[in-house]
C-alpha cells in the first residue's frame, strides 16, 4: 500500500531537501583519512543515495560520479579490518549499485575490486576455519553484517554467486551453526566471547549469545536464506537455517502486544532457560523484531515453509500494532531509527503472505515526516544519518523497489 498523494509529496520533498543538503563532499576529517570509504558515515554511502537518484531521474550521474570519486580519492584498502561497510568491499557496494542495469558503468573498476575482494574472503574464510579448529570463540566482526563474512556474502550474491568466494562463505556459515563445547558448556557456534560491545567486561566474562541482524545470528539467516532463494547451496544449508531458526524459536517470548526476542542472551540467561530482559525493547533494524522477524520471513520464503513465513509477518505485524514498542523509536536512522523499520517493513510487504502488514505502510511513511522536519538526524552518512533517511524516504515516496539495490548492505532486499 502507497502512501497518500499529500504524503507522498511531503516525502519526496522531505527527500529532496536532504538531497540538496548532501549536495558538495568535502574533504575527509584529518584525523580519519579512511571515512571517505566507509558505508557509515563516508562517501560511499552518501554515494548511494546520489546513485540511487540517478537511476530513477530525480538526480543526476554527474552528481552521483562526484560522490563516487570522493570515496575513492585515497588508497582503497583491502586489508583483513575492512568489510562491506568499509574499504574495498564498500567501494564494490557502491560501483555494483551504479552499475545496475547498465553493464558498461564503471566495468574497468569493479573488475579491479572484485580480485581484492574475493581474496579477502578467502582469507578471512581461512582465518575463521582456523579459529574454529582451535575450538575458540568467534567474534562479531568475523560473521556480522558491517564487517564479517555475514556482508560479505551479500556483496557476493550481487557480484559473484557461483563463484568460489560465495560457496566458501555459505560453507563457513554452517560451520559456524555447528555447536561448540567451552568448558564443558556447550554454545551455538556464533556464541561470541565479548560483551556486545566488543569489549571485555566482567558481566560477560563467558560472552554472550547475539539475536540481532545486524551483530548477531539473524545475519547469518538472512544471508543463507538470501543464497537459497537464489538456488545458491552447500551441503548442510538447509540444516543451517533450521538451527538457527531453532534458536530463534527457543527464545522467542510472548508478551501481551506479541512475540519478541531478547537482543542477547548470557550464559546465566541460557543456564536459566529465560532472558534477563524484561520486554521488547525499540523496533528496529539492527535489534529488536523488524530485522529479526525479516530475516526469518526470508527463511520461510527459502524453504518453502509457509507456515514459518507466516509466524514471523504476523510477529512483525503484532510489533507495529503495540504503540508503546512504536514510541521507543526515537530517531531517523537507518540502523535503530524510523528508515531503517520503514524499509524493513516495505521489504517484508513485497513477500508478504500477510495482508495486514502492507497496511502499516502508509502510518510509518508519516511518521517520517515531522521527524524530517526537526532535522533529527546524526550526521550527513548512510547507516544513521541524513542519506539513509533520505533513500528511506525516496522508497516512502515512490513506492518501488531500489533500482540500484542499496539496501543489500542491510541483508533485507
Amino acid at each position: 500500500m502507497a502512501a497518500p498523494t499529500n504524503s507522498t509529496t511531503i516525502l519526496a520533498e522531505a527527500a529532496e531537501r536532504y538531497a540538496e543538503q548532501l549536495g558538495l563532499p568535502g574533504p575527509p576529517p584529518e584525523n580519519e583519512p579512511w571515512v571517505p570509504q566507509s558505508l557509515t558515515k563516508g562517501a560511499a554511502g552518501i554515494a548511494l543515495l546520489h546513485i540511487e537518484r540517478a537511476h530513477t531521474g530525480t538526480g543526476t550521474w554527474r552528481q552521483a560520479h562526484r560522490w563516487i570519486v570522493n570515496a575513492v580519492a585515497g588508497q582503497v584498502s583491502a586489508t583483513d579490518t575492512t568489510g562491506l561497510y568499509l574499504g574495498a568491499p564498500a567501494v564494490t557496494l557502491m560501483l555494483d549499485a551504479a552499475a545496475a542495469g547498465a553493464t558498461g558503468r564503471y566495468r574497468d573498476a569493479l573488475a579491479d575490486v572484485d580480485v581484492h575482494v574475493a581474496a579477502l574472503v578467502h582469507r578471512r574464510v581461512e582465518a575463521a576455519i582456523a579459529r574454529i579448529s582451535a575450538g575458540e570463540l568467534p567474534g562479531f566482526r568475523e560473521y556480522d553484517v558491517f564487517f564479517g563474512l555475514s556482508g560479505l556474502g551479500a556483496l557476493l550474491l550481487r557480484r559473484d554467486p557461483g563463484g568460489s568466494a560465495t560457496e566458501r562463505v555459505l560453507d563457513y556459515l554452517v560451520a559456524l551453526t555447528r555447536p561448540v563445547q567451552i568448558e564443558s558448556q556447550v554454545l551455538p557456534g556464533w556464541w561470541v566471547g565479548h560483551d556486545p560491545h566488543r569489549r571485555s567486561s566482567a558481566a560477560y566474562r563467558h560472552g554472550h549469545g547475539n539475536l540481532g541482524a545486524a551483530h548477531g545470528v539473524a545475519g547469518p539467516l538472512a544471508l543463507l536464506s538470501q543464497a537459497m532463494r537464489r538456488g545458491i547451496t552447500v551441503d548442510g544449508h538447509r540444516e543451517a537455517i533450521a538451527t538457527i531458526c531453532g534458536w530463534l524459536d527457543a527464545w522467542q517470548q510472548d508478551g501481551e502486544a506479541g512475540p519478541w526476542w531478547p537482543e542477547w542472551i548470557t550464559l546465566a540467561d541460557l543456564r536459566s532457560g529465560r532472558p534477563r530482559q524484561p520486554g521488547p525493547i525499540r523496533p528496529s533494524w539492527c535489534y529488536g523484531t523488524p530485522g529479526i522477524a525479516r530475516a526469518g520471513q526470508l527463511a520461510g520464503i527459502a524453504t518453502g515453509d509457509a507456515r514459518l513465513q507466516q509466524g514471523y509477518e504476523q510477529a512483525l505485524t503484532r510489533c507495529l500494532d503495540d504503540p508503546a514498542q512504536q514510541a521507543r523509536v526515537t530517531d531517523l536512522g537507518l540502523c535503530h531509527g524510523w528508515a531503517g523499520v520503514y524499509q524493513t517493513v516495505w521489504r517484508a510487504t513485497q513477500d508478504s503472505r500477510t495482508p495486514a502488514l502492507a497496511d502499516h505502510l502508509p502510518r510509518l511513511a508519516e511518521n517520517l515526516i515531522p521527524h524530517t522536519r526537526s532535522g533529527a538526524t546524526a550526521g550527513r552518512g548512510l547507516l544513521e544519518g541524513e542519506a539513509g533517511t533520505a533513500l528511506a524516504l525516496h522508497t516512502a515516496a515512490h513506492n518501488v523497489t531500489p533500482i540500484s539495490g542499496w539496501d543489500a548492505c542491510l541483508l533485507i532486499d
